[in-house]
């Protein structure tokens, strides 16, 4: 029998020290208020407000009404991972074969198994600061360190080659870059990415690139991948991707990654010894999603999203003690709130327990000055949101 106190359960060390993900944890916290009937807005959630359009679900529903209800190949479907390919060289300009992507249960899970198989004991993470909040406790699970790079708005939240280069170290394994950004916004330029490249393929340094949120991009800027930049960057970046963005398909679970076929071969044996294939009649809507995408539809979102982005950041402009930062893509503002003299979880609780209003403390992203509120919500949340925003920073 196990020893303890009564009651403990003697959990493995790699997950005691794990941190619960604060935007599902947020999240949670408000539907709890409004299943209590209170009026709760949200700024917490990461996904699209809108449903998944339908061609994607009637896809679905024909795989499953002709029995596609089994399982496929660890790797995926060979048939979607070939829509993958063509659109990583319609979209992005990387050559890939089917056999080098790799489909699995979201982008979180792609980006996991990544790590997983990269990562060994003592090896270095490089992670710009702020960050996506699960990139961290994935590189402590591989046994890893995550170095944290700062960034400011000096640099509109972004790497340069000068803060790179002065954070390489015998024992740096992978850099992680998510353009455009959770939760700043940011979005990296072809030139300044191309800069960061040179670095990159200089020291064999492997890259993982976040772009799942690549159709988001506002003020006329153009997604570019780091593993375009040259043939040998390109054998050393994975890029991941996914549905759940793009096409509202946050709960359908389809995320890939594209890399050399070592490392695709790797992940896969991982994952056939984890979950799996992911869901098999998913795999047919995320491949009927990429080969009748409707560029109208996507565009009519993206454009709804730059409109929302115009909407809160005019009106957090005009709160004393709020700066914020114009969202160059994605769908989050991130808010500086210093001057409210305020740490971002005292901040948010309070804005919660006194106005019913949602939104994730910065220091789940590494910056406990700044909040971040998702605009994937209506117009009329936004008005409403940001009016008891403005009420509450007033009474500080």
């Amino acid at each position: 029998m196990a020893s303890g106190s009564a009651g403990s359960v003697p959990l493995a060390r790699r997950v005691s020290s794990l941190t619960p993900s604060a935007t599902l944890a947020i999240e949670a916290k408000a539907k709890k208020l409004k299943a209590e009937g209170l009026d709760v807005i949200s700024f917490g959630a990461g996904e699209p407000d809108f449903d998944t359009p339908d061609y994607i679900k009637e896809a679905a529903h024909d795989a499953l009404n002709r029995g596609l209800t089994k399982y496929t190949p660890a790797q995926g479907t060979l048939e979607l991972r070939k829509a993958i390919a063509a659109k990583l060289k319609k979209d992005n300009g990387l050559d890939y074969s089917p056999e080098e992507v790799v489909v699995s249960c979201g982008a979180k899970h792609s980006i996991y198994n990544l790590i997983q198989v990269l990562v060994d004991e003592g090896d270095e993470v490089l992670i710009p600061a702020p960050f996506w909040l699960s990139y961290p406790e994935m590189v402590s699970l591989a046994g890893g360190k995550s170095v944290f790079i700062p960034t400011d708005e000096s640099t509109e939240f972004k790497l340069t080659p000068e803060t790179l280069r002065k954070n390489l170290r015998s024992q740096t394994k992978l850099l992680i870059l998510n353009s455009p950004s959770n939760p700043t916004g940011a979005v990296y330029t072809e030139a300044e990415l191309r800069e960061l490249a040179k670095i990159v393929r200089e020291h064999g340094l492997y890259v993982i690139s976040d772009e799942i949120y690549e159709k988001l991009l506002y003020d006329g800027r153009r997604h570019f991948s780091i593993a375009s930049a040259d043939e040998a960057v390109k054998k050393l970046t994975i890029t991941v991707n996914g549905h759940s963005k793009t096409y509202a398909m946050t709960g359908w679970r389809i995320g890939y990654i594209a890399c050399e076929k070592e490392i695709a071969q790797a992940v896969s044996s991982l994952q056939s010894h984890s979950t799996s294939n992911p869901t098999s009649f998913a795999q047919s809507g995320a491949e009927a999603a990429l080969r009748l995408e409707d560029a109208g539809a996507i565009e009519k979102i993206r454009s709804l999203f730059e409109k929302r982005r115009d909407l809160i950041y005019g009106e957090v402009s005009g709160i004393p003690k709020l700066v914020p930062f114009k969202a160059q893509g994605a769908f989050y503002l991130f808010i500086n709130i210093e001057k409210t003299g305020l740490g971002s979880v005292a901040f948010c609780e309070r804005l919660l327990e006194q106005k019913k209003v949602a939104c994730v403390p910065g220091i789940a992203f590494g910056s406990d000055r700044h909040i971040r509120l998702s605009f994937a919500t209506s117009e009329a949340n936004i008005t409403n949101g940001i009016s008891r925003l403005r009420e509450f920073v007033s009474s500080l």
